[in-house]
């Protein structure tokens, strides 16, 4: 059955010029402001109740991601209609209102290629550490954004250490032969063709550390996120908060970089850590894509690393750990680091997927909550032969521009539930949907119909009574002031 995604609007009955917004978002029509409102008999059987009183965890914030790709997409376009997309995504108040976003160290699998910051081999003084790289991309991709949002805050990770820090001297951790690439329509991967020079005898596996496991390595390497804080700072860009490895779990035939979790608290404790501490940058745990708690107890029982941990990152399978790590660890900040990355089709099928992560994570115990690719062309393939969606999508013929569904899927949270609210609690028949309190006391729900007929729902919020019409197969957000 098709889904639809509405924002709700309601009138709380008793009230006085009562500020409420709705805005609703199907297949066809997104963003729509709703007009017709209606006052809401007392009922003993709501929908759904909710006590703004019963608040749980703190929501930090929602934003997206920078990589090199995104950057170069954009850059077919007009400077009129970049300066469009970045207002819109950053400009607090405008649209979206990012406030949290991710960015790689060095290369990732959007990347325009593999790179890193030092491919001199052997040198661990990291003399020749340089960022020249990303002055063409990401530098700019992300100054302008700060134009809009200064505030924004960002946190980095690495796909692959350089290559010479590797058993295997390479970038990736799977073999990909031009004879051997893989397809699959229903991933959205089309490898065929392709190589990344990496010889099957070289490969690496889940479980093991690829990473050299040599005190002057790990020195170096901690080394090496200094210089990248450090270099990035010099540019202007602060950097909050550094994860010490994407998916470290992977063996990809992209940049990667398979650790043990033991190997990954070693370095984090005794190299990582300290060199962070010395320079104020915080340091999560991850990124986590497997479901296997264990893993992330490794380290938050380590003697040393926990000293320096101050929250796990999750991402796809992952998804699985979060709400067990929440309720072990229920002060500890969680961030859902990378939404499940669909197969360029931005269709509206991949938005209600992704409505249901969104609620996954953030029922579970996640304070942010982060999308993966900002900008893509066309396809939205990657280097290494992955289609991906995508916020926004650039005709390559036309050098024009579409926000996609999933851009409003997002927008219809990030544009209303601020940074520091908490979710709420709720109860009742319906309940496909999730509720925040705003620092400034607003209140925000945000619903999915699923149904192909119009639902007629009332809410019970703090002892009064709401009316709302949600539309076929849509997105909805009542905002209540």
């Amino acid at each position: 059955m098709k889904k639809n995604l509405i924002i709700l609007c309601a009138l709380i009955a008793g009230c006085t010029d009562p500020k409420i917004e709705h805005v609703s978002t199907t297949e066809l029509a997104p963003w729509i402001e709703q007009q017709t409102v209606e006052n809401a008999p007392s009922s003993n059987s709501p929908d759904v109740v909710i006590n703004t009183q019963l608040t749980l965890h703190e929501i930090e914030g929602f934003g997206t991601c920078f990589n090199e790709l995104g950057w170069t997409s954009l850059q077919r376009l007009n400077e009129t209609d970049r300066e469009a997309i970045m207002k819109e995504l950053f400009d607090p108040g405008a649209g979206a209102n990012f406030t949290i976003c991710r960015m790689p160290v060095a290369a990732n699998d959007f990347a325009r290629n593999w790179y890193s910051y030092n491919e001199t081999e052997g040198d661990f003084d990291m003399a020749n550490f340089s960022i020249a790289n990303d002055q063409e991309t990401l530098i700019p991709f992300i100054k302008n954004a700060l134009q809009y949002n200064p505030n924004l805050k960002l946190w980095a990770s690495p796909w692959s250490p350089p290559q010479w820090m590797k058993y295997n001297k390479h970038y990736a951790a799977k073999s990909l032969l031009p004879t051997s690439g893989f397809q699959s329509d229903e991933w959205g991967i089309d490898q065929r063709g392709l190589g990344n020079g990496l010889p099957p005898e070289r490969e690496g596996k889940e479980g093991t550390n690829m990473f050299i496991q040599e005190n002057e390595y790990f020195e170096a390497y901690a080394l090496y996120f200094q210089k990248f804080i450090r270099s990035y700072r010099a540019e202007g860009i602060d950097i909050s908060m550094v994860m010490p490895q994407n998916e470290f779990n992977s063996a990809q035939v992209f940049p990667s970089c398979t650790w043990t979790a033991a190997g990954l608290a070693k370095f984090v404790g005794e190299y990582l850590g300290p060199a962070m501490q010395e320079i104020d940058v915080d340091i999560m745990f991850g990124t986590m894509e497997r479901p296997n708690e264990a893993l992330v107890d490794t380290i938050l029982t380590d003697d040393q690393a926990k000293e320096y941990v101050k929250g796990v990152g999750f991402q796809w399978a992952g998804k699985e750990s979060i709400a067990g790590i929440h309720a072990r660890y229920p002060n500890l900040p969680l961030y859902q680091t990378e939404q499940e990355c669909g197969n360029g089709q931005n269709d509206w099928a991949n938005t209600v997927y992704s409505w249901n992560l969104v609620k996954h994570y953030l029922t579970s115990g996640a304070n942010a909550y982060l999308y993966w690719n900002t900008s893509l062309d066309e396809g939205g393939i990657s280097t290494w032969g992955w289609k991906q969606n995508s916020l926004v999508t650039v005709d390559t013929t036309n050098n024009t521009y579409k926000f996609n569904h999933e851009y409003y899927l997002l927008k219809h949270l990030s544009h209303y539930v601020q940074p520091g609210a908490k979710m709420i609690q709720t109860s009742g028949s319906f309940s496909n949907l999730m509720a925040f309190k705003n620092p400034d006391s607003s209140i925000i729900v945000v619903a999915y119909n699923e149904d192909n007929l119009v639902k007629n729902l009332t809410m019970k919020v703090d002892g009064k009574f709401i009316a709302a019409e949600l539309l076929p197969d849509s997105f909805s957000t009542i905002k209540l002031e």
